[in-house]
């Protein structure tokens, strides 16, 4: 995307230097700009420079630490298709309001296909998701049908991005 001031804020912005930085910010979000800088071959004031200009532009949105999920008491993984009653933007909004209220919801996405939505949760354990079902799921407004899919085995869970 090309800005009225002909500057340009998508990836044909970032040159290879950039793409190190993000690159080692998404192993490592606590890396000090000291070792940023030597990793990526500039000085740490150039490098905390684009640091707030790849922050500015929006390519990075945070940082975070990961948590073990199993330590926490959400050892169970479960992706549920969520059909609607009905498709009309007051139930897409309201859905979408009250599923952003939902703790044990992790990501939510609209589908176009079979069903409406695709909704991933974490839970304690297979009676908790019962709960979590008939308690908050099912109480969603204009949910229609479900279907989960608890996963026995995560083969790949990353946030990285390829750069």
């Amino acid at each position: 995307m090309t800005l009225t001031d002909g500057s340009s804020t998508g990836v044909e912005s970032l040159d290879r230097i950039d793409r190190k930085i993000l690159a080692a910010l998404q192993t490592d979000g606590r890396i000090t700009n000291l070792d940023l800088a030597d990793k990526v071959g500039l000085s740490p004031t150039a490098t905390a420079e684009r640091v707030k200009r790849l922050t500015r532009d929006g390519f990075i949105l945070g940082y975070a630490a990961q948590l073990d999920p199993v330590k926490l008491g959400r050892g169970l993984l479960v992706f549920v298709e969520i059909k609607l009653d009905r498709m009309t933007p007051e139930v897409f909004s309201t859905f979408a309001a009250a599923v952003t209220r939902a703790p044990a919801v992790l990501e939510c996405h609209m589908i176009a296909g079979g069903f409406d939505y695709l909704v991933k949760a974490r839970v304690g354990n297979m009676d908790e998701y019962r709960s979590f079902l008939s308690d908050v799921l099912m109480t969603l407004p204009g949910v229609r049908e479900t279907h989960t899919y608890p996963v026995m085995e995560e083969v790949k869970n990353t946030v990285h991005l390829p750069l």
